[in-house]
């Protein structure tokens, strides 16, 4: 039975980044994905993500400046970014990570994974059928990394209560951007629609990347449309006559898992980890560092030969950015859970401190401490929305 140091499943952005961390440093890796899928996303990735994993600027399909966001009763709120955010179109974007991770000497097969089987004293075995010829094959490894998505087989299969996480359903169309500039939409603007009717529990998105628009909106409550509130979001937008290039729908975990490692051979990132920022449902950069913090863990674990390494991906991960979670979840569940509450959360964004600390803190990735005046303004302003005292 052929061996690999590490079998990393799923090739988006976690697995392609993981595959070539492992893979650059000599490690012996197979990376099995199922080519074809493309994850429905707004396409938004930070700066500090291209810094970080050395992405070549041609990869961006377009660089916005500008965000508006829309009430309720579609007052909106328009705001500079203070710099740009990168878009990329994913099924461009991944192929690019794939093809990285198999040049820094990555063996890469296009495969359906079935199962993954890890038994204590011996080594884990993956089995999975290739694409092209329909060989089913099994090849063992001392470690798998699951990054195979939302509801993820892998986890599901190796991690207690995995299949717990609640998730949201994201849908969206990729459509031809206009050719001019509207009211309604601005090749150089992300528009964010916080209105019952599109996501009664979520938000829309119109997201331009050039040439290409993503058009899409999601939601965790059962049997709401998502394509019919699609609809209504492209018509708000001006893109009703747009042309649609191709859609795509998939469930969104809504948190982290309490654990990412079975303690033996078997450890989950991105997705399947259930890390996707609350709120903004930003998961980009997050799937690629997780991707990268399971990768270093297993790199430790093969050298100490200890596998209670692996655990220390998901403290990393919760010592960098788990205060971050954890004030996005509370955001969500209070501003979204109405559209009384949408409206008052989007007149909030009018002020400039709330304005300048989320774009640091996104653009950067970690909480803004140097302004603490700030933070008690917008704490005051908050509580004055909250009780009805804030001007209409």
């Amino acid at each position: 039975m052929e061996h690999f140091d590490v079998v990393v499943v799923g090739g988006g952005p976690t697995g392609a980044t993981a595959a070539h961390d492992l893979a650059r440093e000599g490690r012996r890796v197979l990376l099995l994905d199922k080519r074809g899928r493309i994850k429905p996303c707004g396409g938004a990735i930070p700066p500090i993500l291209v810094r970080e994993f050395d992405i070549p600027e041609y990869m961006l399909e377009a660089k916005v400046t500008d965000a508006r966001m829309i009430s309720p009763t579609n007052q909106k709120v328009d705001m500079s970014v203070g710099g740009w955010v990168g878009m990329v179109d994913r099924c461009e974007f991944d192929e690019w990570l794939r093809t990285r991770a198999a040049s820094a000497g990555a063996t890469r097969i296009d495969a359906t994974v079935s199962s993954v089987d890890s038994e204590p004293g011996r080594k884990a075995r993956v089995s999975f059928t290739e694409k092209d010829s329909g060989e089913m094959r099994e090849v063992e490894a001392d470690y798998v990394i699951g990054a195979d998505g939302a509801r993820s087989k892998i986890a599901r299969q190796c991690i207690p209560k995995a299949d717990k996480i609640p998730h949201v359903f994201a849908y969206h169309e990729i459509v031809r951007s206009p050719k001019t500039v509207t009211d309604e939409f601005n090749p150089t603007r992300c528009d964010v629609y916080y209105q019952g009717d599109v996501s009664p529990d979520f938000y829309g998105w119109v997201f331009p990347h050039g040439e290409k628009t993503s058009v899409g909106m999601g939601s965790a409550h059962q049997g709401y449309s998502l394509r019919n509130a699609t609809t209504l979001l492209r018509e708000r937008a001006g893109l009703t006559d747009a042309e649609t290039i191709r859609t795509e729908g998939a469930p969104i975990p809504l948190r982290p898992m309490k654990r990412w490692d079975n303690g033996r051979d078997v450890i989950v990132a991105g997705d399947a980890a259930g890390v996707v920022a609350p709120a903004s449902g930003e998961g980009i950069y997050y799937a690629m560092l997780t991707g990268r913090l399971a990768a270093g863990a297993v790199a430790q674990a093969i050298d100490t030969e200890d596998a209670s390494a692996l655990r220390y991906a998901r403290k990393r991960f919760r010592r960098q950015h788990g205060r971050v979670f954890f004030i996005l979840g509370l955001l969500q569940k209070f501003w979204y859970s109405s559209d009384k509450r949408r409206e008052k959360f989007v007149k909030i964004c009018r002020d400039p401190d709330v304005q300048h600390l989320t774009w640091e803190a996104y653009m950067n990735k970690k909480l803004v401490r140097a302004k603490p005046v700030a933070h008690v303004r917008i704490f005051f302003k908050d509580l004055a929305h909250l009780i009805g005292l804030a001007p209409r």
